[in-house]
């Protein structure tokens, strides 16, 4: 093989190798729920060694509860926690998985972060609320005592062309829960935004979507603020 067709394929590589590293992310995502099933058997397998507490508050959802998971316990003390992040996930995710996340562990209350993502790969708003409409019902249906947080989409640079499409997710949110005094709306979008309604610039990771520990801090203070007024009475 001479030098110039060396070159050429070497072009024609790193022209592909380009376009999937900057084509758009719902086009390459695989969303196919089955893609959990591993991480979802090793929690199952976790819990028959140490069964987790009864009555708990359970948190799922995204990276944002994901990166956190080792910090819930501690910055929630005393309400009794399990944190079930899986980075990457969307709200389709959790519905498919609802029976391994949520129900068998039949907690007093869910706490749930998704939106952000599905929003990223272009998942209609509708079919968002849906499935959260049906996580709801599957929920009540099994555990109708069980309060179920449900968490704005937070704003972030990496993500901020697409903030009037969050933002009319949020309202979806808000108004899911204004029709049930079982699902609790948490707004942790408006902490994340400066005076002008723009983002913070201070609060990320040098990949302008995860929080870096004062991004955590804040996230951190309002998870707390939602559920400490409720929670504590069961604790």
């Amino acid at each position: 093989m001479n030098a110039r067709v060396i070159n050429q394929l070497a072009r024609h590589f790193f022209c592909l190798f380009f376009a999937l590293a900057v084509f758009p992310a719902n086009a390459q995502r695989d969303l196919d729920p089955a893609r959990w099933d591993s991480e979802m058997l090793a929690w199952e397998n976790l819990d028959r060694m140490t069964p987790p507490p009864a009555g708990a508050i359970l948190l799922t959802g995204s990276s944002s509860i994901a990166r956190w998971n080792d910090q819930a316990v501690e910055a929630l003390a005393p309400l009794t926690i399990i944190s079930r992040g899986f980075g990457g996930s969307i709200m389709g995710d959790v519905l498919h998985h609802l029976d391994t996340l949520v129900l068998r562990i039949k907690p007093r209350a869910v706490l749930i972060y998704e939106g952000d993502n599905d929003t990223w790969y272009d998942i209609p708003n509708r079919t968002i609320l849906d499935q959260l409409g049906q996580i709801v019902a599957r929920i009540h249906a099994e555990l109708p005592q069980t309060r179920i947080y449900v968490m704005a989409v937070k704003p972030s640079i990496q993500r901020r062309e697409i903030w009037q499409n969050v933002e009319e997710l949020n309202a979806g949110y808000r108004e899911l829960a204004a029709g049930n005094p079982q699902v609790i709306y948490v707004d942790s979008a408006t902490p994340f935004l400066k005076a002008d309604g723009t983002v913070m610039d201070d609060i990320f990771i040098a990949d302008d979507l995860h929080f870096n520990p004062m991004g955590n801090l804040i996230w951190g203070a309002l998870i707390r603020a939602a559920l400490m007024p409720i929670e504590i009475r069961y604790e």
